[in-house]
């Protein structure tokens, strides 16, 4: 019988930290957003995604393919057509960063005044 890894909080954090890596930046979740309104072309999620660079989405979709979020289909027409859909698994993390977007634009305006207020205090 395989010895299996005891949990600890040190797993478990390690996990968290493996599975939230992909997080780390705005154009992600931007990313999966967009795609959570489905089937997208690069040049399609380039216009929703407003202000992120061709090179920076390339990565962006690249990293979330390799974390199986994401699939890429190229389509054999000429010109190739390439697509980008949210997997089961990445349909799953569009909900909750629906939520965190939908918050953000809620307190779009609390958040400035708090942050004008700070800035004036110093």
């Amino acid at each position: 019988m395989a010895n299996k890894a005891e949990w600890t909080t040190s797993t478990a954090i390690w996990s968290t930290r493996v599975s939230l890596a992909r997080m780390d930046d705005k154009w992600t979740a931007m990313v999966v957003i967009a795609l959570g309104r489905g089937t997208r072309r690069f040049g399609d999620l380039r216009t929703k995604v407003e202000g992120i660079s061709a090179k920076v989405l390339t990565e962006t979709l690249r990293n979330l393919e390799r974390d199986g979020l994401v699939e890429r289909h190229v389509h054999a027409e000429m010109p190739p057509r390439v697509e980008y859909e949210l997997t089961e698994l990445g349909r799953t993390l569009h909900a909750p960063l629906q939520a965190i977007g939908s918050w953000a634009e809620v307190h779009a305006e609390e958040v400035l005044a708090a942050r004008a207020a700070y800035d004036t205090g110093r």
